[in-house]
């Protein structure tokens, strides 16, 4: 504990004498200075014990004394010794009364005890509490490295750490869910302070911030959780007061050991890395049996049952990332999708196999797991950030949704091994719906399900189009028949002459010589299917509206 007034007063070497301020003689002393100058307070920063002998202050001029005593009190000096016998013999009237009408202590200090003689003490008294918070806070690292390494691991180092510093402590992974707390309310405290962690996590690591709790008396610090620029983890401690010493070498002990667990080792992550990526590539492949063999335990039950491929890309507006590297200045949105799905998946141990693809992310996720789960709600965040924002117009006069910092996923239906290949086709056709729809995310199941004429909202798609039908409007314009309106609505009929002319209110004979003429300028047979595939979708293509 620190050295006060009051220990200096109980040592009894020193005799010293309480004049005035008994009530605060329980100040901590930071320590002693003996100063003879009129205003010694610019060389005062708070916590000293000012002995002085009054040389040059005069003592027995009241206003004088009250000025002075008044100003070393405002500049935090805790108390003044006196030494008695010096240049007065007794302790003046006016500097006792000017320090009771302050509240400051003030000592008497007998003409056998010198001033070095308390420096001494003091200086004694500050190494010892030194000594003491530095032994303490190196028992306190041996406890919490006991903690890390045992079954438990950073649950018990959380318990131990909260109950070394009096206080709460939690822990929050990649995604800036609370994953762990100490003692178990703190958990609700701890998910209070999710946007104060959201911004600490932006920062490249090592980072930290102190809030406060509105809710209580806390002083809450947080510690990010990493050794590169991506945090992997945020520490939260929360105290009634600011850390000691001994606090602080609990609070940096335990950054270390949670970074050792939380963060793996590069060498791990890109042996991971390459071995996801071997999978991946033969599962494409359509070698299942050999992604098997090699997934071994690390990916082996993913495989084992139903999964989802997701392919992801950041959309325009966000800076495009390598993989799952984070854009300048802050997580990207890769990364962010790609942590919540592996702080989701780590929590109920599930398997995850994410593979960078250039500025793409494609993911193995088990179905109906909870990284399907996280990556579905990740998306819907983004969309609803994005929902806020004004529409631009894209080429060929086409809305197109401002995401900014998006994100765009295609998400395959549930697949084995042996299809996998077909499924990673169904993501990536989901992802291209999803792009042109201006939509966050997109599953093969809706593409599936809903209408194909979405897909012909597509520059490429209207160049066919208006390639194909452009003789027959060049046709129509000179004003020698309506051939595209006649197409359309014989084509529409299924090929019905009679109601194909009833609709268009023309004699099906008229009708007949309409559709041999489009056969002469198309050079191609309405006889075939594929040719009235064809016409039918460029009619719908160019008369569907922009943006759909």
């Amino acid at each position: 504990m620190p050295h006060t007034l009051a220990s200096l007063v109980n040592h009894t070497a020193l005799k010293l004498t309480v004049l005035a301020g008994e009530e605060r003689l329980e100040a901590p002393v930071r320590w002693a200075h003996a100063s003879e100058l009129i205003d010694p307070v610019p060389y005062m920063e708070g916590g000293e014990l000012l002995l002085i002998t009054a040389l040059k202050l005069d003592a027995e001029d009241a206003e004088a004394t009250r000025r002075y005593v008044r100003r070393v009190a405002e500049a935090g000096v805790v108390g003044l010794g006196f030494a008695v016998g010096v240049n007065y013999e007794g302790v003046p009237q006016p500097l006792v009364e000017a320090a009771r009408e302050q509240g400051l202590p003030l000592l008497g200090v007998p003409r056998r005890t010198p001033f070095i003689a308390i420096s001494k003490a003091v200086s004694a008294a500050v190494a010892a509490d030194q000594y003491r918070a530095v032994t303490a806070g190196f028992e306190a690292q041996r406890e919490l490295t006991r903690a890390a390494l045992s079954a438990e691991g950073p649950a018990e180092l959380l318990a131990r750490l909260a109950a070394h510093l009096d206080g709460w402590a939690a822990l929050y992974d990649a995604s800036g869910a609370v994953v762990a707390a100490a003692p178990d309310w703190a958990a609700r405290r701890a998910a209070r302070l999710s946007d104060d962690v959201g911004r600490l996590r932006e920062r490249p690591a090592p980072a930290s911030s102190v809030v406060s709790d509105t809710d209580g008396d806390d002083r809450v610090e947080l510690q990010s959780l990493g050794t590169g620029r991506r945090a992997r983890g945020v520490l939260a401690v929360g105290t009634g007061a600011p850390l000691g010493t001994a606090g602080r070498y609990a609070v940096h002990s335990a950054v270390a050991l949670l970074t050792l667990t939380t963060e793996r080792s590069r060498a791990l992550q890109d042996a991971e890395q390459r071995l996801g990526d071997a999978v991946l590539k033969m599962l494409l492949a359509g070698e299942p049996d050999h992604a098997r063999a090699v997934a071994g335990r690390l990916y082996g039950g993913l495989l084992d049952a139903p999964f989802r491929v997701v392919v992801a890309e950041p959309v325009a507006g966000e800076e495009p990332s390598s993989g799952v590297a984070a854009g300048a200045g802050g997580v990207g949105v890769l990364d962010g999708l790609a942590d919540a799905m592996d702080s989701a998946a780590a929590r109920t141990g599930e398997a995850v196999l994410a593979v960078p693809d250039g500025d793409r992310l494609i993911v193995l996720v088990a179905d109906g797991g909870a990284a399907a789960d996280a990556c579905a709600a990740y998306a819907a965040e983004t969309e609803a950030r994005a929902g806020a924002r004004p529409r631009a117009r894209g080429r060929a006069g086409r809305t197109e949704a401002a995401h900014g910092e998006g994100v765009a996923v295609g998400l395959s239906a549930p697949t084995g091994p042996i299809a996998a290949a077909n499924a990673y086709r169904q993501a990536e056709q989901a992802l291209s719906v999803a792009r042109r729809r201006g939509r966050a995310l997109v599953e093969h199941e809706d593409v599936a399900a809903g209408s194909v004429l979405p897909l012909l909202a597509d520059d490429a798609v209207r160049a066919f189009a208006d390639g194909l039908l452009r003789a027959l409007r060049e046709h129509d314009a000179t004003g020698r028949g309506d051939l595209v309106a006649s197409l359309r609505a014989w084509l529409a009929r299924h090929g019905q002459w009679d109601a194909a002319a009833a609709d268009l209110g023309v004699h099906r004979h008229t009708l007949r010589y309409r559709m041999r003429r489009v056969e002469e300028i198309l050079g191609r047979s309405l006889d075939d299917a594929d040719v009235r595939m064809e016409l039918w979708l460029a009619l719908k293509a160019t008369s569907a509206p922009q943006g759909e």
